[in-house]
């Protein structure tokens, strides 16, 4: 492999891992810009030195071991959030980043780049259809404080049937003369605005975390 090969294929990596990096720095992901870069360039280094090293015998050692190692840098980005978990995507992402820096050290410059293409239209496009659906059907966790009295909670399930929100009640507290629970609603975005200024209105609410 002459050397014009070699610095070829780096700044392949290089731009390949930028043009990715810089989707998921726009959307202020964890692994951004620099992470991705360096993270195409490492995984092409390796198959160069893994075809270089071990050229005679098993050519694929080294490379052999990035899909095992790359999976401990996307296990960083997995957190727990109040909304669940979250890092998932951007985990793959590094993962297909590293697949596709090995494409370029193995010198399939091209198929890399249209698999750089493919990443990042499909990381658009489900971005575009996340928040459609966001705003077709989507989950929030309320909860009501208020003044107790017979039968409290019914009146705010029935503004949420009105609303169209489904909902499932959580569990119930009473504090001497206040009451509160926790319900689990969902419902087009519309909807669950339309529920939130009337429960900010409403003076018999104590309080209303949302």
């Amino acid at each position: 492999m002459d050397t014009v090969d070699i610095i070829s294929k780096l700044l392949s990596a290089v731009i390949i891992g930028g043009i990715i990096g810089a989707e998921r720095e726009y959307h202020n992901k964890s692994a951004g810009l620099r992470t991705l870069m360096l993270i195409c360039l490492g995984s092409t280094l390796f198959t160069i030195f893994s075809m270089e090293i071990g050229r005679e015998s098993s050519p694929d050692r080294i490379a052999g071991g990035i899909v095992a190692g790359i999976g401990f840098v996307g296990a960083g980005v997995i957190f727990m959030g109040g909304t669940g978990i979250n890092g998932v995507t951007t985990a793959a992402t590094i993962w297909v980043t590293a697949a596709l820096g090995m494409g370029v050290g193995a010198g399939h410059q091209y198929a890399s780049l249209i698999g750089c293409v493919i990443l990042v239209g499909i990381l658009q496009a489900f971005t575009i259809i996340e928040a459609l659906m966001e705003r077709l059907n989507s989950s929030h966790t309320y909860k009501i404080t208020c003044a107790y009295h017979d039968r409290v909670f019914e009146q705010y399930e029935t503004l949420m049937k009105q609303h169209r929100l489904k909902f499932i009640r959580g569990p119930q507290c009473r504090d001497r003369q206040t009451a509160s629970t926790t319900w689990e609603a969902q419902g087009s975005k519309k909807a669950h605005d339309a529920f939130i200024h009337q429960m900010l209105a409403d003076e018999s609410v104590l309080k209303f975390e949302f």
